[in-house]
Parts: structure tokens; C-alpha cells; sequence
């Protein structure tokens, strides 16, 4: 089990790399290419990890699969980042087993989606609440705030509600569709009222990030195959350079744009990290999408036009 010193807290930032799961061509976990892939993401720099997120195809894997992957990446990291475990499930109980597994395996805390259909605050708060009081008092929370795939809409009451009652809610994985506005919100009512301020990582592929960080987020929880622009971009909001960031961040963006589209993404994801190396095979477990021969000829283009951007700048 993570030491408490090693546990997520409020003053958690930078990049924390939502993790693919690697498959072979025959649709089984690929633990060669977890470990390349962990490997891969710790040279890019990344700050953490988080794994067995929506992304991570956590889903489609077995119970016992479940526990493989997390197991060998967490030897693979052997305490060189911290680790958040994705344990949303739609039963408390499974919320708390994959939990405690999590943890007594050295995971720094854990990331908790809403349950479906759950329509009021009253209800969403209910919810956190009895997860929150099922886990305990030491297990960090990120509070994942994604309503494009939830359903459910977490507003900034209850985000602050959850912060005040439970000192184990330590992040917010920021990802609503528009919700600049509300990440706004949070971060000022945390001054205006004396609230204690929580980690802050954003979502939705990265498509916003330099925004969002100019409106106080303390960086990126996202899963692009190229980890070393965000964590290149969130080193130069840190060292006070803006602009440099968005020039940076705007090379990439047409990729990045490209990789965030819903239903294609994550096999575009897979097949650049396969391209660079990070593993064997692009494989996304079925149901998922497959690429055809005009999906890969678009991807050479972008990539070409993006290798040549960046070739710009350092000439």
C-alpha cells in the first residue's frame, strides 16, 4: 500500500497520462506492451498516471484482466509516479473492492464517476457521499466530472458540498462540455469563501488546455499520444510563459483535435502509439472502432504537417 506521503493530494499538478490498454492482434491483453508503454509515458516526463478510465477500455475487461493490468503497471512505475485508479462501476461494492485492491497494490488514489441517471444534486451528492463514507477517510478521491459519458450533471454546489464534508476528495478531473465557466466558478468561490482549493486536472483530450489554465487549473488529465507537448505546455504556464505554451500547443492542435473525435479517437490514439513504438499492436477491443485505409492516409498527412511544423522551430 502507497505511504501517506505518496498518496494524491490538493497540491497534485502537471500531467497525469490517462494510460491506453495495449491488446495483441487477437484481442488479449498485451502485458509486453504495458510495460513499453509505461515506460514510454515516464521518458515523455509525465507527472502520473491514471489508469482504467473510460479510455483505458477498463470495461471490457475481465475482473481478473482488471487486476493484471493494474498490477503490472504499478510494479512497471515502481513508485517513480503516482497512480490513480479508475474504479466507477455502477455497484458500490465493486466501487469498493477495486478500490482496496488499488490501494494494497500502491495506488495513490482513486478516480470516481457518477452512476447513470442520477438527476438531482441532492442525488449526485448522495451518491459521492456514500462512496465517499464506504471508502474512508484514507483513500483520495478525484471526483471525475464527466457528463458527455455519465449523464449526469455535477454542479458547482455540490463539487463544493463534497470539498467542505470529505477531506479525502483531493482532485477534480474537470471535463463538462462547455465548463470553462464552471472551472471558473470553482476556483473563485474557493477564494471568495474560504474553501479549501483542490487539484484540478482537465479532460476532453487536452483541446482546451491553455485556457484552462489561465482559468486556474493545475494542468492535464488526458490520454494524447504525443504526452510530451502537455507536459511540455504545462511546464511553461508554471514557469510563467503563456504564450510560449499556446505557440506550442497550437503545432499540435490539429492532431490533437483530430485524436479527440468520439468513436474514432481512441483507435487513432492507439495506432500513433503504435507508430511511435509504445506498443505492438493498435487493437481496440471490440465493441470499438477499426481504421480503414483513408483513416490511415489522413493520419500520415497530419503527422507529416506536424513533424514539419516542429521542424520549423527548431531550425
Amino acid at each position: 500500500m502507497a505511504s501517506n506521503q505518496d498518496r494524491l493530494n490538493e497540491e497534485a499538478k502537471g500531467v497525469y497520462i490517462i494510460a491506453a490498454t495495449p491488446f495483441s492482434d487477437d484481442g488479449e491483453v498485451d502485458l509486453y506492451s504495458v510495460d513499453s508503454l509505461t515506460d514510454f509515458y515516464l521518458e515523455k516526463g509525465v507527472t502520473g498516471f491514471t489508469i482504467l478510465g473510460m479510455m483505458g477500455e477498463a470495461p471490457k475487461l475481465t475482473e481478473e484482466e482488471t487486476t493484471r493490468v493494474m498490477d503490472r503497471i504499478l510494479k512497471r512505475v515502481s513508485g517513480k509516479a503516482p497512480v490513480i485508479v479508475g474504479v466507477s462501476n455502477p455497484s458500490n461494492r465493486n466501487v469498493e473492492r477495486l478500490s482496496k485492491e488499488a490501494m494494497d497494490l500502491g495506488a495513490a488514489g482513486v478516480m470516481v464517476a457518477p452512476v447513470a441517471n442520477l438527476k438531482t444534486d441532492d442525488q449526485v451528492h448522495g451518491y459521492y457521499t456514500a462512496v465517499a463514507k464506504l471508502l474512508g477517510k484514507d483513500i483520495p478521491i478525484c471526483l471525475q466530472d464527466f457528463p458527455q459519458a455519465t449523464g449526469v450533471h455535477t454542479s458547482v454546489s455540490v463539487i463544493n458540498r463534497l470539498i467542505d464534508e470529505f477531506p479525502q476528495v483531493v482532485m477534480l478531473k474537470h471535463e463538462d462540455f462547455p465548463g470553462m465557466r464552471k472551472l471558473s466558478q470553482v476556483r473563485r468561490r474557493s477564494v471568495d469563501e474560504g474553501r479549501r482549493r483542490i487539484s484540478i486536472l482537465v479532460g476532453n483530450g487536452g483541446l482546451f488546455l491553455p485556457q484552462e489554465m489561465l482559468r486556474g487549473a493545475d494542468g492535464a488529465m488526458t490520454g494524447f499520444a504525443y504526452p510530451e507537448m502537455l507536459v511540455q505546455v504545462c511546464k511553461l504556464f508554471a514557469e510563467g510563459q503563456p504564450e510560449a505554451a499556446e505557440d506550442l500547443f497550437n503545432i499540435y492542435l490539429p492532431l490533437l483535435r483530430h485524436e479527440f473525435q468520439y468513436g474514432i479517437g481512441l483507435a487513432l490514439r492507439k495506432e500513433i502509439l503504435r507508430r511511435r513504438g509504445a506498443i505492438r499492436s493498435a487493437f481496440v477491443r471490440k465493441p470499438g472502432p477499426v481504421l480503414d485505409k483513408v483513416d490511415h492516409e489522413e493520419l500520415d498527412r497530419l503527422i507529416q504537417r506536424q513533424e514539419a511544423a516542429l521542424g520549423k522551430v527548431t531550425r
